[in-house]
């Protein structure tokens, strides 16, 4: 059986998010069965001047293994904080255990439901402060381009909904498969940093270098012994200059990026090849095979070769 993803469309939903999850969960073939549906069996309304008519009505939630809020204008969740009640009805025959999403300001209707209360969160970073005060309990995090909680997962605005499937896919499936569906979207399958970098901010002084080849470089290199003051020489700058302007151009210091780049590649060559665990802690930058069970246990919770095991496609 495929697994069911309900896309539930509220009024004035926002058609790049709304047709998000089918455009990445498809090229995963039958593994997905993408629904899009209203709550009420009627036209929906979609920002910017235009209505559809999904194939779909509520009952599809009450069938849905993933459920997926894409952003919307809906007024009670966006500006008072109140949920209407067609969307409360609907919302209520979601069966316990199912994986709840939202992209960009679908999390205001999370929020609204009491869905997000106690629970680490992010949305658009333009809409934060307005989050914040219709929901106050919620553990808001705007640096951020996704947040996994488990059963509850939410995203930044528009292009982060991507990255958020991808992750999902990730982790259902393997790199393999997201990176099939990424390179079928034309995006990367996995983009660095958080909404720090797209926020508005004043454009850097003149003469200061992006750090963009040392990073293309960088990763051409996981395997050896990579240290800041290598990175900032590459890059031809001070150690200081080059941390500012990483920081600034991927949300991250330079040596949370390098420890990501290895993990991912790790995860990559456990699913791709035959290596030994300590060859792919080597291959990948992170030393010793105590090292990368160390930081898979950390990150995912699971060893190298129980990763191996779950998402080594079969022969």
């Amino acid at each position: 059986m495929s697994h069911v993803v309900a896309v539930l469309a509220l009024s004035e939903v926002i058609g790049y998010d709304m047709t998000i999850p089918p455009m990445v969960f498809d090229p995963a073939g039958d593994r997905y069965d993408v629904r899009l549906c209203s709550v009420d069996n009627k036209p929906v309304q979609v920002y910017g001047g235009y209505q559809l008519v999904l194939n779909h009505g509520p009952e599809t939630l009450a069938e849905a293994d993933t459920v997926i809020i894409p952003g919307t204008r809906i007024p009670g969740p966006r500006y008072d904080g109140t949920l209407p009640g067609d969307v409360a009805e609907a919302l209520a025959t979601i069966r316990p255990g199912t994986r709840i999403m939202s992209i960009c300001t679908g999390a205001f209707v999370l929020g609204a439901a009491g869905l997000l209360d106690g629970r680490p969160a992010t949305t658009h970073w333009s809409h934060t402060k307005k989050f914040r005060e219709l929901y106050p309990k919620v553990l808001l995090n705007e640096d951020v381009l996704f947040v996994d909680d488990g059963d509850v997962l939410t995203s930044a605005g528009l292009v982060a909904g991507i990255d958020l499937c991808l992750h999902v896919l990730r982790n259902d499936h393997g790199s393999e498969v997201a990176n099939h569906a990424a390179r079928y979207c034309v995006v990367p399958s996995w983009r660095d940093g958080g909404q720090r970098q797209f926020i508005e901010r004043p454009l850097p002084e003149i003469g200061e270098a992006s750090t963009a080849a040392t990073r293309s470089w960088a990763l051409e290199r996981l395997s050896e012994g990579l240290d800041l003051d290598t990175l900032a020489g590459h890059a031809k700058m001070s150690v200081r200059t080059f941390s500012r302007r990483f920081r600034a151009e991927t949300g991250m210091s330079p040596g949370k990026w390098l420890l990501r780049q290895r993990l991912e590649h790790a995860r990559h060559l456990l699913e791709s090849t035959d290596l030994a665990v300590d060859r792919v802690a080597e291959e990948s930058g992170l030393g010793t095979a105590a090292s990368l069970r160390q930081h898979l246990r950390v990150s995912l919770g699971v060893s190298p070769l129980g990763y191996r095991k779950a998402f080594r496609p079969p022969s």
